[in-house]
């Protein structure tokens, strides 16, 4: 099984493990990469130093090309009345649990559009692989990283998004359909066409010259052959790779994912102020609704982060993140090398 994107990712088989943050760790994307698929990292909620940590923690496993993904999203616009009007929502959601709320809200993600520090790193450290989802960095930093010899993916939803990753010369794009778990890789949240992954992948094969990696409720080998027979040369998998051993998803989220809450995720803004897919629970049901215009990402995933805290250390893991994708029920409790050697045999039966 060949074809030219495994042949430029250097892999076996066309199997990517998505950079899920939070869930995502060394351990987990250096099993996939020995296994001969492409495990990632996902460092877009590091500092410098954590990130330059978990790519040599990565590297210390394999000597595999392994995937590094970075937040690209718009720095957030600080407006002071719509923030402590959502914490001013959330006070009553917080007394629950006998606490309060954050006084002001952080944004605690830096993007990589303006983190000259991060690509600096990446510089230095050149993993094989450097993949973009919200948007695309300043064209400077996409040209530095191709000169250093990095190779470029970008996360799109809409065939707009696809032709403007494709001209700033990205090598491929990841096709991430309506099904897919976690954040939507929107480049401006209000522009969400909500494709599926078929649909999608069908007009990016059609329309663009660059391979396409499929994204969205793909779990098995029947999967990612249909998605190839569709005209994507690789499957990226997130939610598949959960229940591994090696990933960091703690026990209330892995129990969530093999019971019956897999069989509804949806996609709410609430959590983190951009759209993501996950499993439901107070986050979906209580907080959605309110008819309040939320603070900007990521500071509407402070209040998020602060809330669950509270619920957390009540034992209460109501409003817990659980990224899942609509494939969630499909998911297998195996070692990721384990995994990736099932999905390839499943390909090829």
């Amino acid at each position: 099984m060949s074809n030219p994107l495994l042949s430029l990712l250097n892999i076996q088989w066309p199997i990517i493990q998505a950079p899920m943050v939070g869930v995502s760790t060394p351990r987990l994307a250096a099993a996939v990469s020995n296994a001969g698929g492409l495990g990632s990292i996902g460092i877009g909620a590091s500092n410098v130093e954590q990130a330059r940590a978990l790519l040599r923690e990565t590297a210390a496993h394999t000597d595999k090309p392994f995937n590094v993904n970075v937040f690209c999203h718009q720095p957030a616009v600080r407006d002071t009345f719509r923030e402590s009007r959502w914490l001013q929502f959330l006070a009553g959601f917080f007394a629950e649990f006998g606490a309060e709320p954050p006084v002001s809200l952080r944004e605690i993600y830096t993007s990589f559009v303006e983190d000259g520090d991060m690509l600096q790193m990446l510089l230095e450290e050149k993993p094989a692989v450097v993949s973009f989802h919200f948007g695309l960095p300043p064209q400077p930093a996409i040209d530095a990283l191709k000169a250093a010899g990095i190779l470029l993916l970008c996360s799109v939803t809409s065939l707009a998004e696809a032709l403007a990753a494709q001209d700033a010369g990205v090598h491929a794009l990841v096709a991430q359909g309506y099904e897919a778990g976690g954040h939507r890789g929107v480049f401006d949240p209000r522009q969400d066409l909500q494709m599926g992954t078929c649909a999608l992948v069908r007009v990016l094969v059609d329309a663009c010259r660059l391979p396409v990696i499929a994204a969205g409720g793909i779990m098995d080998g029947a999967g990612i052959n249909a998605v190839m027979r569709l005209g994507a040369s690789a499957a990226q998998l997130g939610t598949a790779f959960i229940l591994c051993p090696e990933s960091s998803a703690n026990g209330a989220y892995r129990e969530a994912l093999k019971g019956p809450r897999a069989h509804q995720t949806h996609v709410t803004s609430v959590i983190s102020g951009r759209p993501a897919r996950g499993m439901v629970n107070r986050n979906f049901t209580s907080l959605e609704g309110a008819g309040i215009e939320l603070p900007d990402y990521p500071l509407t995933y402070d209040a998020n982060k602060a809330l669950n805290a509270a619920a957390a250390a009540r034992a209460n893991s109501d409003f817990a993140v659980q990224w899942a994708g609509q494939g969630a029920p499909l998911a297998r409790e195996l070692p990721a090398a384990a995994l990736v050697k099932l999905l390839a045999a499943e390909m090829q039966s």
